[in-house]
C-alpha cells in the first residue's frame, strides 16, 4: 500500500531539514506502509488513481494549500505531528475546508489511531476510484409500484461518477428466443443438482429461467455493464419467467444485479460491493414487531453464495418460473440502503439474523432479524422499499466512507 505524502512546509524551510524534523513520524509510518514524499509543487505529476495525505510540516503553509485545492483529492486528510507549527496550521486550514462545505480530517495523536485511519481513508478512496466511470444497465423501467427509488442520472453521475445506460426489454427478449433449451442443459443440470430440494417449480420452468440469464449475460458483455437493474414483472409478460435464477447467478458472478428497476437498491449493492468486495441480499421488509426490534426480510431471489442450502421453488407472486429459497447462516448481519435521487442519503444497522423462516404467504427467502437499533425507522422515516442485507458487521466502513462522501444518515 503506498501513501503519497504531499509536504506543505514553509517557504523559509529547507526540505531535507523538514524530513529529519519529522523522522519519528515518517519511520513510524514506513512500519506499516510504502511512503512517497512528494513536494507541493509537483502534486499535478500524481493522477487520480494516487492515493494521497496532505503531510502539513510547518506553518505558513495556509494559503499554499488553498493555492492547490484543485490537485487535491476529496475529502481531505491532513498528517501532522504537531512539530514547527503544523498542528496549528493544520486547525485553520481544516476550517477552511469546511466553511466551504467540504470535508477535512486532521491525522494527528495517537499513532495506532492514525494507522487506523489511513487504512480507513485508503479504502474509501479505492471503494470511490471503483464506483467511478462504473456501467450500470437500466433494462426496461421500474415497477410502478416503486414511486420513491428513482435516481436522478447527471446528479449521480456528478457525485459518484457511475454511468446510467438504458437497454430495452426488447433486446433481451430477441436473445431470449433464440436460445435453446440444448444450450443450457449442462448449466440446468449443475443449478439442480446443488439444491437440497426442488419444490413447485418444472423442470422446463428451470430451462426458460436458464435461457434467460443466458440472455441477460450476453446483453451484459455486448455493453461491458457492471451492474444491472432487471424490470423483471414487465420481463415475466413476454418470457413468461421470472428473472429470479438470473439475477442470483449474475451476483455469483460479480455481475451486480437488482431486483424491479430499483436504481437506489441497486447502488447500495454497488457501495457493498466496492467497500467490502461482497454480495448482498436485496430485501423487502415484510413483517416489524416493533417492541422486540425484529423485522422479517423476503425476496424471491439471492445469490446462492450468500446461502448455506438452497431450495428451487417457483416465484411467489405469479406463482410461476423459477425462484430461490435461500437459507442464510445465522450471526451478525447488516442492513443498509442508500436513497433520495441524488444517492445522497442512506440508513445503517446492525443485527443478529435468528431464524430462517418459511412463511407461505411471502417471497420464498425470508430471515428474522432482531436489530440492534430500534424500527421505528422503517415506520416513520424509511428511505424506501427495499433494503440490503450482509453477511457480518460492517458499519462502521459503510457509514465512514458514505458520511466522507458527504451524505446524511437517516435513523
Amino acid at each position: 500500500m503506498t501513501i503519497n505524502l504531499v509536504m506543505f512546509a514553509s517557504v523559509l524551510s529547507k526540505s531535507t531539514s523538514m524530513i529529519n524534523v519529522h523522522e519519528a513520524l515518517l519511520s513510524e509510518l514506513e512500519k506499516y506502509f510504502t511512503i512517497n514524499l512528494v513536494d507541493y509543487k509537483d502534486i499535478d505529476k500524481l493522477s487520480d488513481d494516487d492515493f494521497k495525505l496532505l503531510f502539513i510540516a510547518s506553518g505558513g503553509v495556509e494559503r499554499l494549500v488553498v493555492q492547490h485545492f484543485e490537485s487535491l483529492s476529496h475529502p481531505v486528510a491532513l498528517l501532522t505531528d504537531g512539530l514547527q507549527n503544523s498542528l496549528a496550521a493544520s486547525l485553520e486550514i481544516s476550517a477552511w475546508f469546511r466553511s466551504k462545505g467540504m470535508r477535512c480530517e486532521i491525522l494527528h495523536g495517537d499513532f495506532s489511531h492514525i494507522v487506523q485511519r489511513i487504512h480507513f481513508l485508503y479504502n474509501n478512496f479505492r471503494a470511490k476510484r471503483m464506483l467511478a466511470g462504473q456501467r450500470v444497465g437500466v433494462i426496461g423501467t421500474p415497477s410502478s409500484w416503486l414511486i420513491a427509488s428513482d435516481v436522478d442520472y447527471l446528479l449521480a453521475k456528478r457525485r459518484w461518477g457511475i454511468d446510467f445506460i438504458e437497454i430495452p426489454l426488447e433486446r433481451v427478449y430477441d436473445k431470449f428466443c433464440t436460445i435453446s433449451n440444448q444450450e443450457v442443459d449442462a448449466s440446468c443440470a449443475a443449478f439442480v443438482s446443488q439444491a437440497m430440494a426442488f419444490r413447485e417449480a418444472s423442470a422446463e420452468e428451470v430451462h426458460k429461467a436458464m435461457r434467460l440469464y443466458r440472455a441477460i449475460k450476453q446483453v451484459c458483455e455486448e455493453e461491458q455493464l457492471n451492474a444491472i437493474s432487471l424490470s423483471c414483472f414487465n420481463l415475466i409478460e413476454q418470457t413468461k419467467t421470472t428473472g429470479c435464477l438470473a439475477l442470483s447467478l449474475l451476483n455469483d458472478e460479480g455481475i451486480i444485479a437488482g431486483c424491479e428497476g430499483d436504481l437506489q437498491s441497486l447502488f447500495t449493492l454497488m457501495i457493498v460491493k466496492a467497500i467490502i468486495g461482497e454480495s448482498g441480499f436485496m430485501a423487502n421488509p415484510s413483517m416489524i414487531k416493533e417492541e422486540k426490534k425484529e423485522v422479517v426480510f423476503g425476496h424471491c431471489t439471492i445469490g446462492l453464495k450468500q446461502t448455506e442450502r438452497f431450495i428451487i421453488r417457483n416465484h411467489f407472486e405469479t406463482q410461476s418460473g423459477v425462484a430461490i429459497q435461500g437459507l442464510m447462516p445465522t450471526g451478525d448481519v447488516t442492513i443498509l440502503r442508500c436513497g433520495n435521487e441524488s444517492l445522497d442519503e442512506f440508513y445503517v444497522s446492525t443485527g443478529n439474523l435468528v431464524e430462517n423462516t418459511n412463511y407461505i404467504n411471502m417471497c420464498r427467502t425470508q430471515v428474522r432479524v432482531k436489530l440492534d437499533t430500534p424500527v421505528k425507522y422503517f415506520l416513520k422515516n424509511p428511505l424506501g422499499n427495499h433494503h440490503i442485507l450482509i453477511n457480518g458487521n460492517w458499519e462502521a466502513p459503510f457509514k465512514d466512507f458514505l458520511l466522507a462522501n458527504k451524505c446524511k444518515r437517516v435513523e
